[in-house]
């Protein structure tokens, strides 16, 4: 696998609901075609020539070595800190990032720093060993398998996903899931009630549009839908006594 040397790693993300987060890989295998923010972004600031470019990932190979500098002098400041907003840390054709990973969980427990995971891979058996402190989820925004190989190409399967977070709530770990990019009815004709009720034993749960695509524009009623399954998601987490989240621009007046 193919490395890169960084600076700094520990940073105070601009994302509504997260703290500090850790981005210790360049590039995802994933692909994501929704578009992919975070493709788009590393093309733009050349961090990356192209989609395959992007899909062949560098591991940040001083990562350790940063966080281990930065830990002291961050820690007071840091109520937790997500893996990750611009990469996946768990891509199951990659061992050196999912061992990189679980050695970066494992520092910032030491320090007893919160670490919230978020994948659209398996989350593997290994966390059970991990602190409780933790969080971990995956993004789910279908059910479809059809739709996950048009628009997430190389992830983990939906069920295979559920699976996996569930064994972790049942050992005790909180979980959430993230709804986002949510597509409209025209990309893909759901009931977010069957979504809901797959994932109904999580604590917690994102939800959120999808942006950057010219399909959901097109859909003439697309503001009154989002509106629409924001009300069923309030509904759905009041009735469970789940915490949630709605990204803003999501629902509008």
């Amino acid at each position: 696998m193919e490395t890169i040397i960084r600076k700094s790693l520990l940073y105070k993300t601009e994302v509504e609901y997260g703290d500090y987060t850790i981005n210790h890989v360049l590039g995802c295998q994933h692909g994501c075609l929704y578009p992919c923010y975070a493709f788009n972004m590393a093309k733009r600031f050349g961090y990356v020539k192209n989609y395959k470019d992007w899909t062949t990932p560098k591991l940040v190979s001083n990562a350790l070595e940063l966080l281990d500098k930065e830990i002291p002098k961050l820690k007071d400041k840091i109520k937790s800190v997500q893996l990750s907003f611009t990469t996946d840390p768990f891509m199951e054709d990659y061992p050196e990032v999912v061992n990189m990973t679980l050695e970066i969980i494992n520092r910032l427990n030491k320090a007893n720093i919160k670490a919230v995971i978020l994948t659209k891979s398996i989350l593997p058996n290994s966390l059970l060993n991990t602190s409780k402190i933790n969080e971990f989820g995956i993004t789910l925004v279908s059910l479809s398998e059809q739709f996950r190989k048009k628009y997430e190409p190389f992830t983990a399967e939906f069920q295979d996903r559920i699976e996996a977070l569930k064994m972790l709530h049942n050992n005790g770990f909180k979980t959430w899931v993230s709804i986002e990019p949510y597509p409209t009815p025209n990309i893909c004709e759901q009931n977010l009630d069957e979504i809901l009720e797959k994932i109904s034993f999580v604590d917690y749960i994102v939800f959120g549009r999808l942006h950057y695509n010219k399909d959901v524009t097109r859909y003439k009623n697309h503001k009154d839908f989002y509106n629409k399954c924001c009300l069923c998601l309030e509904k759905f987490c009041k009735k469970n006594g789940i915490k949630y989240h709605i990204k803003k621009g999501t629902k509008t007046d």
